[in-house]
């Protein structure tokens, strides 16, 4: 998060009122208040399920069926809104995106480029990931394969211009655009589902949709999930990884019926420092559930740190069986394989 100038009404009513051109404006600090009482009592006194927590022993989460994983890239346009790039007039604004999913074929740690979609007699719930500022989603790539592997769909746009090769270098100001992009990402998606001959067709669950993000992706997702001005109702789950209200555009009111939540935070994480996740996550309504990664920094329980990535990819994965899959015992297993004494811990309210 990075100090700036605070942004001024015009852009801000600019920004509310906006359904075509895409909008610029400077970050800011986000005002963080204190933790809760409600949050205090939850550490102070446990739930039940924070009592099974806090005696359950550390083991990985209950294996269910694993597929390979295929991945496609797909160009998404959405001729409503416009970005522009430097020295260059206004364009369309235009997504290319990753997509992962359940596939056909030997199950590895390898992508399938291409691969046959695997068909089962259910659909797969859809996860839409935002990646951080000046980066892509490759550095992600174990992450949304586990998910993949798990029985996602999981689709990755690279924001046009907070990616680490944007033209002209990663422009941060345009994060305030990156939430209509996942809602976009969304819609795609399910029009190809219901498309005739596409890869996809019928394999997507509808109702049954989920956003992550991590960084600057993880403020995109927060924002799709719980924001006012950027809500998405086909939304029924969040997993915010290092993130934070977007700062300066207000609208976190988390309107009710709210999606349940797993935010995780690095208490190193000097980057998005772990009060902007406190914040948001004292505000959410419950279910909601904090995954605190002793010692970690920003990026690397996410991409490369071990224990910690493996921690992530099991709790994240059970939280999404929970709420998306509504698969027996995900609760029990999500808390088991996050208490891990002097690496993580989850702190719930189910």
């Amino acid at each position: 998060m990075r100090a700036l100038p605070a942004m001024t009404a015009g852009i801000l009513a600019v920004l509310h009122g906006c359904a075509g051109a895409s909008v610029s404006a400077p970050r800011v600090s986000p005002q963080v208040a204190p933790r809760t009482q409600a949050t205090a009592t939850l550490a102070t006194a446990p739930t039940q399920a924070t009592a099974t927590l806090a005696t359950a022993r550390t083991r990985p989460a209950t294996p269910g069926p694993t597929f390979a994983v295929g991945i496609r890239t797909v160009t998404f346009v959405d001729p409503s809104r416009t970005v522009r790039f430097p020295g260059k007039p206004p364009e369309p604004r235009t997504l290319v995106t990753v997509i992962r999913y359940p596939a056909t074929g030997p199950r590895s740690g390898t992508d399938l480029p291409n691969a046959q979609p695997a068909r089962t007699t259910k659909r797969f719930p859809l996860i839409v990931f935002g990646h951080g500022f000046a980066v892509t989603p490759a550095p992600y790539a174990r992450l949304l394969q586990a998910w993949a592997r798990a029985g996602y769909v999981v689709a990755a746009p690279i924001f046009p211009l907070g990616n680490a090769n944007a033209l002209g270098g990663p422009n941060e100001s345009d994060i305030v655009n990156q939430p209509r992009d996942m809602s976009l990402v969304i819609t795609r998606m399910l029009e190809l589902d219901a498309t005739k001959g596409s890869a996809f067709q019928g394999l997507i669950a509808p109702h049954a949709i989920a956003v992550a993000g991590q960084s600057d992706g993880g403020e995109t997702a927060l924002a799709v999930a719980y924001d006012r001005h950027y809500l998405d109702r086909r939304v029924h789950a969040a997993v915010i990884l290092s993130g934070a209200e977007i700062p300066g555009v207000g609208g976190f009111d988390f309107p009710a019926p709210s999606p349940p939540l797993l935010a995780a935070q690095g208490t190193a994480d000097t980057t998005n420092q772990p009060r902007y996740t406190y914040a948001f996550f004292d505000a959410a309504p419950r279910p909601k559930f904090l995954l605190s990664l002793t010692g970690a920094q920003h990026l690397p329980p996410y991409t490369t740190e071990e224990p910690q990535l493996g921690i992530v990819e099991r709790v994240t994965t059970d939280f999404l069986n929970k709420y998306l899959k509504q698969t027996r015992r995900a609760l029990t297993t999500m808390l088991s394989a996050g208490n891990m004494p002097g690496v993580a811990a989850i702190t719930a309210d189910p």
